[in-house]
């Protein structure tokens, strides 16, 4: 059919249907209704009428599109709480979160009365979790804590579906140390728990309370204990009696009581103890005169006594007329054991023995030797008399009497020795002596003129006097060298005593003493001297009576590293451990606690660390600082917990960073510091939002698979229809 009949066709079919619908009236109104329109009566009957049905508008025949019933607000066709959902050609109604419909199904119409009531999520068990205190409100609750626990990750008042809030016990970390006191006994850290304290060794409990309460807030509460040192003071005296006492008055000090001289101990304890109550117990000790009674008799002599016989008093002996003293002391006196010591008198009948030998001169003598006996004396050929008497009597003491005669030859001049002096001479005898700062040493002091008028001279050797003890020196802060000044090869006993205080220790007392016999010139002796102590050092030579004294300042060593097991931890709050032994450096010694972020390349230097340099940037920090002498042997630590130790703020850790945790040993004196530090402990982890961020980027990578696979299939699909 070409086009030109094709629209003849049309025009006639369009004239024909309006014919039909003008003139004919045989149009059915019902079939010409939209699909969502009902064909109703004309109110007035006069036909029929499309109306779109309930939740569509429109002219019913053409057209009926979807009513939204929303637009007016869902509070108004809802109701209060409610949220309004559009369908096509109805809605319905929802309640918000928090609330449940009155007719308990999930949607509703209010055309029933159906309204949105409260849900009381408080009756819900365990939904604000341990520890928590629920608070019901309108369309929805809060959560607070009850007292001992404490809010983490959120606000005092906070709803765990929100921001992940949640109530964790308290916990208190270990106690602070205190000042004279030491920690016992901490079973629990948490709210309400007890540590207990005590009274450090030497020091007594004057008043308060030795425990600390764990409080609510996280902190330790007391100890009030108030902690005295125990000083005993001075020793009581007691009558006739010394002591023996090293000044020391703090518990477990002694002293030591003896009777004086005269008295002895007759009963009784004479020891005395200073006691923790800060008393000295009572020594029993009884000291008795003494008295050695009646002196004993020695033949052949008188005895001279006052009749006192307690300690101390004397006897003297004296021989008769024509005895004298053969020997012995003619003195008794009385001992502290009660005897009179023995007197060595023996009284024998007077013998002057033999004349005295006069060089060059000839004895005239009968050879009797009693009381009263003459010797006369006489030059030889060569020789001539001096002095005024020649003979000499046998006297009562025992001894020819002195003469000053002598026979003399001509001499030429008096012979000198170096470093001495002539003390006597009588023109053919000389005597000689050392000058003074000089020691005889070896050979003869007698210089003799012989028959030929030549003086045989002295052999005398005088050498300079020098102490016994020289060139004193201290090396390697504990050994002393010195030179032994001797005139023979003799053994000389040394006595080495060595007394230690320290200036911050007041209490601290160290005294010893060494022996040391030897032959050598050169001597060397090392004391075990303890360090950061002021020392005076005493060295005596027994036999020459000589003492010289040397004081030395030993220095400060390195402090010893404690025992630790290096760990690693993946929690923010690691507890560490270390074992130590007591050191004589603990009143000056303390341990710091440092913290170092993981960042590139680290460096910590242990003798001056960037965290205590004002010139010096640095990400490392010290979380703790706590003095040796308050802690025992074992200590734990808890890295983080957010207490103050020492005047450092324990900072919490921070989630997914890395971190090497130092322990810092430090002595200090004065300007004298020495450290040593060990690694303690690597904390590590990973952040949640990482974690999260993790997690998202391997969904995302998942749904990108997914879509490239299905628009590769849906190609392959219509390329094979």
């Amino acid at each position: 059919m070409d086009e030109t009949n094709r629209a003849v066709m049309v025009v006639f079919l369009l004239c024909t249907t309006a014919a039909v619908l003008t003139y004919g009236q045989i149009l059915d109104v019902c079939t010409t209704c939209h699909p969502n329109a009902t064909c109703d009566n004309k109110p007035d009957g006069s036909g029929k009428v499309c109306n779109c049905k309930f939740g569509f508008v429109g002219n019913g025949r053409t057209y009926c599109q979807d009513k939204d019933e929303c637009q007016i607000g869902a509070s108004e066709i809802c109701g209060p709480n409610t949220t309004c959902h559009n369908t096509h050609g109805s809605y319905f109604c929802r309640c918000l979160s928090g609330y449940r419909p009155s007719n308990n199904m999930e949607v509703f119409i209010p055309n029933d009365g159906t309204h949105c009531r409260d849900i009381n999520e408080c009756k819900i068990t365990g939904l604000c979790g341990p520890g928590s205190l629920c608070r019901n409100l309108m369309g929805s609750f809060d959560c607070s804590c009850q007292v001992g626990y404490q809010v983490h990750n959120g606000p005092e008042r906070f709803n765990p579906n929100i921001n992940k809030a949640y109530c964790k016990e308290v916990d208190c970390g270990l106690p602070a140390s205190v000042e004279n006191m030491v920690l016992m006994e901490v079973r629990q850290t948490t709210y309400r728990s007890e540590a207990m304290f005590e009274c450090a060794e030497g020091f007594v409990w004057r008043s308060g309370d030795n425990s600390s309460v764990c409080g609510a807030d996280g902190r330790w509460i007391g100890p009030t204990a108030v902690c005295e040192e125990i000083l005993c003071g001075d020793p009581p005296t007691l009558p006739h009696a010394g002591k023996v006492w090293n000044g020391a008055s703090t518990p477990g000090s002694t002293v030591t009581y003896f009777c004086k001289t005269g008295f002895y101990h007759s009963q009784g304890s004479n020891i005395s103890l200073c006691t923790v109550q800060g008393h000295w117990t009572d020594p029993d000790i009884s000291c008795k005169e003494v008295d050695c009674g009646v002196p004993p008799l020695i033949p052949n002599s008188i005895m001279q006594w006052d009749n006192i016989s307690t300690v101390g008093s004397q006897v003297v002996y004296q021989c008769l007329s024509g005895y004298h003293n053969g020997g012995g002391g003619n003195v008794s006196v009385c001992t502290a054991d009660g005897e009179w010591d023995e007197a060595s008198l023996h009284c024998e009948e007077i013998n002057c023995q033999r004349p005295a030998f006069i060089p060059h001169a000839e004895v005239l003598w009968d050879g009797t030797s009693h009381l009263g006996s003459v010797v006369h004396y006489r030059c030889e050929d060569g020789y001539y008399p001096r002095g005024l008497r020649n003979h000499s009597k046998c006297g009562e003491n025992g001894q020819w009497e002195d003469i000053d005669v002598w026979c003399e030859a001509k001499c030429a001049s008096v012979p000198v020795l170096e470093n001495a002096e002539v003390v006597w001479q009588n023109g053919s005898v000389m005597i000689h002596r050392c000058v003074d700062g000089y020691h005889s040493w070896r050979g003869s002091n007698l210089s003799v003129c012989d028959s030929s008028g030549v003086w045989e001279e002295a052999s005398l050797k005088c050498i300079k006097i020098k102490p016994p003890i020289n060139h004193l020196l201290v090396t390697n802060e504990k050994c002393l060298h010195w030179k032994a000044e001797k005139y023979e090869e003799d053994t000389e006993v040394y006595t080495v005593t060595y007394v230690g205080s320290r200036d911050y220790q007041m209490s601290f007392y160290d005294r010893r003493k060494q022996f040391v016999t030897s032959k050598a010139d050169q001597l060397e002796i090392c004391l075990n001297l303890l360090p950061v102590t002021n020392y005076s050092i005493t060295i005596t030579a027994v036999s020459a009576r000589f003492t010289t004294t040397i004081t030395i300042s030993t220095s400060m060593p390195v402090p010893p590293a404690p025992v630790v097991s290096f760990r690693e931890f993946q929690t923010p709050t690691p507890t560490l451990r270390l074992q130590r032994s007591r050191d004589t450096l603990d009143p000056i010694s303390l341990f710091q606690v440092f913290v170092i972020p993981v960042e590139g390349i680290m460096v910590f230097d242990c003798s001056s660390p960037a965290s205590l340099s004002k010139n010096k940037p640095s990400t490392e920090y010290i979380t703790a600082q706590i003095e040796v002498r308050h802690v025992g042997t074992e200590i734990s630590f808890t890295v983080g917990d957010g207490r103050q130790y020492g005047g450092f703020y324990n900072t919490p850790l921070e989630e997914g960073r890395n971190y090497y945790i130092i322990l810092r040993i430090v002595s200090q004196w004065k300007k004298d510091l020495k450290s040593t530090c060990v690694v303690w402990a690597k904390v590590g982890g990973v952040s949640h939002v990482l974690r999260v961020t993790a997690l998202s980027a391997v969904v995302s990578i998942a749904v990108i698979a997914i879509i490239i696979l299905g628009g590769y299939y849906l190609i392959w699909f219509f390329k094979k229809e």
